[in-house]
């Protein structure tokens, strides 16, 4: 049965925190005051334990017992001992907050990984591609039309060469042959240019 808080402020110490959660759901500030003194350790106790830092566990602290307070109206004593549920809100809280600072760390690593640009000369950088771009061109324009095709479609288009074949309406294999002849030929031509 709940016991009222007296009327001179003064916090009732026998209150069971079944009570408190109770009166807090009602609204009762003192009743919360009273639960957040009496668990605010265990809480981020909890909330230490799943996340190794101090600074994050008393975050999630902070951040369960704002929760506790704004959902207590959902509390019921049948279903269970309030500090369990209080530390079950504690652990949900903190384990959120390991999977997001995980995922935050393994995007900056993925987002590092692709951004990771070895340091040029872009001077030289755009001369050589210019140069290499011609060789390139010089060789391209040594391949039948045939094997061009198959080059441009599969390695300047993105089709696969199955993909080519259906476009050109001609056998996989054929436009498979025709690549691989295109592509030694512009090996034998790009190496005996330099």
């Amino acid at each position: 049965m709940l016991q009222p808080l007296d009327t001179g402020g003064q916090r009732m110490e026998r209150d069971a925190p079944e009570d408190l959660l109770l009166r807090a759901g009602a609204g009762e500030l003192r009743a919360f005051e009273l639960l957040y003194d009496r668990t605010a350790m265990l809480v981020h106790a909890v909330a230490r334990d799943v996340l190794g830092d101090e600074q994050q566990a008393e975050e999630v602290t902070q951040e369960a017992l704002v929760e506790v307070w704004r959902t207590a109206a959902r509390y019921r004593p049948e279903r269970g001992d309030a500090v369990a549920w209080l530390l079950t809100v504690a652990h949900r809280r903190a384990v959120d907050r390991l999977r997001s600072v995980r995922s935050a760390r393994e995007r900056e690593t993925r987002f590092a990984a692709r951004s990771h640009e070895i340091a040029h000369d872009s001077v030289v950088e755009a001369v050589l591609t210019r140069g290499e771009y011609r060789q390139v061109r010089r060789c391209l324009s040594t391949l039948t039309a045939l094997q061009l095709e198959a080059v441009t479609l599969t390695y300047y288009c993105g089709l696969t060469y199955r993909e080519a074949a259906q476009r050109l309406a001609a056998p996989a294999s054929t436009v498979k042959t025709r690549l691989r002849d295109g592509l030694i030929r512009l090996r034998d031509c790009l190496h005996a240019q330099r």
